[in-house]
């Protein structure tokens, strides 16, 4: 069963580095999850989905399966300490019960093989400071309310 501690990181160099490799693909293996709510202003991840975390639950069912077929699925909150994390949990719990529900074991080929879950290390405001202007990785940017964060 995931938990917090067994919850994998990835950096934002990773990630950026990923984006870009498959910039030009219809449909990159990866998605990614930004849990913001109001925060979600001033800037995100180019090509994420919001998921405002007080929306998480009643759409998690739906998360599970239109991500089924990824091979990475990134979490994110502002600093990826709190929301980030449980979304990534929560997310994790409901796709195992999917996965069950089905018949089926995580690693069998159907169903989420090798899908692999993270959490973006520093979350957006660790994002922002090195990618934030970067349009070629960040959409709708505005520095001026990243400037004091």
């Amino acid at each position: 069963m995931a938990s917090a501690a067994t919850l994998q990181r990835v950096t934002a160099k990773v990630l950026s580095d990923r984006i870009l490799e498959e910039a030009s693909s219809a449909d990159p293996s990866y998605a990614i999850i930004d849990v913001r709510d109001d925060d979600h202003l001033g800037g995100h991840i180019k090509g994420s989905t919001n998921v405002p975390i007080r929306q998480l639950d009643v759409m998690m069912p739906t998360l599970v399966r239109k991500l089924q077929d990824k091979k990475v699925v990134v979490f994110h909150c502002a600093l990826s300490r709190q929301r980030g994390p449980s979304a990534a949990l929560k997310y994790l719990r409901e796709r195992d019960g999917h996965l069950k529900a089905l018949g089926l074991k995580k690693e069998e080929k159907d169903e989420g093989e090798g899908q692999e879950v993270f959490v973006l290390d520093k979350g957006f405001v660790g994002w922002q400071e090195t990618y934030g202007e970067d349009e070629r990785l960040t959409e709708a940017y505005s520095k001026e309310i990243w400037r004091n964060y």
